[in-house]
């Protein structure tokens, strides 16, 4: 077992996909199992007939098509209509705004890079501090993952077996209360006299004009979400409906993108759905065989002989699940750990609803966890500046997100009351 383990990690030194590399554990531990292999592609089949996993690309196709779109504009244009004249209303601009967009697209990376052009040179011309701007810029491009219909929300919800729509549910006091902690934050940066000057008073007209020209693209989350929390859509059916409407708004009544487009947009959203789906349908098949060899239950009789204390045991899962963010997209984490931890936690009487969304709320702080978060890099690219000037202005808004991830783990209510 040491020669593999040390065969395995040679693999993912020098450069093997990821996929590659769990397909080869599964391989290795049902051969040693005397176990027929095609239990492996059996795996994969089981996965391709969930019927929820249809979601996925769906979700993510519309998530792209939005990115292509001029809706980000539009969709900055209304918040700063309707939030510009508070103090600090800028910056809750580019809260609400981060959130949304990464809420529909899945992919932190993709908030960073599509709206930094836009909110960037706004917040600083409003007089905001350069370090704050890039803070809040790259720390509020992860914070739509806790959000409907957050392509990991759906991910964990395949992986550990529990309803996506109590998870859809379940994320929104979560996402909400990191939301309102760094408004607050924002506030009080934009009570300072520089910031100040720069605000402006309430127009009516403006307000109007920019919900008229968003008038379209307003409804989408309330009959996504509605029709699924009526019980009017199943998932699946909410991707499509999603899709469709996108379709016509963003192509038929703004003709933003072309038809000769659409292939293209597809195309890319697929290459990172394809990543996110050969990586579950591997991974499920290497979670079978440490099913089959008891690793789960081994791992729990070796947590609970050490760890007798559920809040040491929360801690200790905080601690980690930080330093995982750092390491592995979330998508590659989610297939690959839940599986391992969900036993251990029900062990601990932990709901699996409460884990994911501890999951989640950890993994987006990791992506801006220094020294090797991913979005620290993202940022430093898009703004052209060193990352260890990102590291700096992330801290005050980490600490505030790790304040609010110990809350999440620490209160289930937050996480479950509005299942009740």
């Amino acid at each position: 077992m040491i020669l593999l383990g040390a065969a395995l990690l040679l693999l993912a030194l020098v450069g093997a996909p990821l996929f590659a590399v769990i397909l080869a554990s599964a391989f290795f531990g049902f051969a040693r199992a005397d176990v027929d292999p095609m239990v492996v592609a059996m795996e994969v089949y089981r996965i391709a007939e969930t019927p929820v996993l249809l979601a996925i690309p769906l979700f993510t196709f519309a998530g792209y098509l939005v990115g292509e779109s001029n809706a980000p504009r539009r969709l900055v244009r209304v918040t700063d209509a309707l939030f510009s004249w508070m103090p600090g209303g800028l910056a809750v601009v580019a809260l609400v705004t981060c959130a949304l967009f990464t809420a529909f697209t899945g992919a932190s990376g993709v908030t960073i890079v599509a709206l930094g052009a836009l909110l960037y040179p706004a917040l600083k011309d409003a007089g905001y501090r350069e370090n704050f701007n890039l803070g809040l810029i790259t720390t509020s491009g992860s914070l739509g993952l806790l959000f409907p219909p957050s392509v990991p929300l759906i991910l964990y919800g395949i992986v550990a077996q529990v309803s996506i729509d109590q998870l859809f549910i379940a994320g929104i006091l979560p996402g909400a209360l990191m939301v309102l902690l760094l408004s607050m934050m924002s506030i009080r940066e934009g009570s300072k006299s520089a910031v100040k000057k720069a605000q402006i008073d309430f127009d009516w007209r403006e307000a109007v004009a920019a919900v008229r020209g968003a008038m379209w693209e307003i409804p989408l989350p309330i009959i996504v979400l509605g029709g699924v929390y009526s019980g009017f859509f199943a998932i699946s059916e909410a991707a499509a409906v999603t899709v469709v409407y996108v379709l016509v708004v963003e192509v038929l009544i703004y003709r933003e993108i072309s038809l000769q487009k659409i292939p293209a947009v597809m195309r890319e959203s697929m290459v990172m759905v394809g990543g996110i789906l050969i990586i579950l349908g591997a991974s499920l098949a290497s979670t079978n065989y440490l099913i089959d060899a008891q690793v789960p239950e081994q791992l729990f009789a070796f947590v609970n002989a050490h760890i007798t204390s559920k809040l040491t045991f929360l801690i200790l899962l905080n601690a980690f699940l930080l330093i995982l963010g750092t390491m592995l997209d979330i998508f590659s984490a989610l297939v690959i750990v839940v599986p391992l931890i969900l036993p251990i936690a029900l062990g601990y009487g932990i709901d699996p609803i409460h884990l994911g969304i501890i999951f989640l709320a950890n993994m987006q702080i990791g992506y801006c966890t220094p020294p090797v978060g991913m979005n620290l890099f993202i940022a430093s690219y898009r703004f052209n500046k060193p990352v260890v000037q990102l590291y700096r202005a992330a801290l005050p808004f980490l600490l505030v997100l790790f304040i609010t991830v110990l809350v999440i783990t620490y209160v289930p209510w937050l996480s479950l009351a509005l299942l009740r």
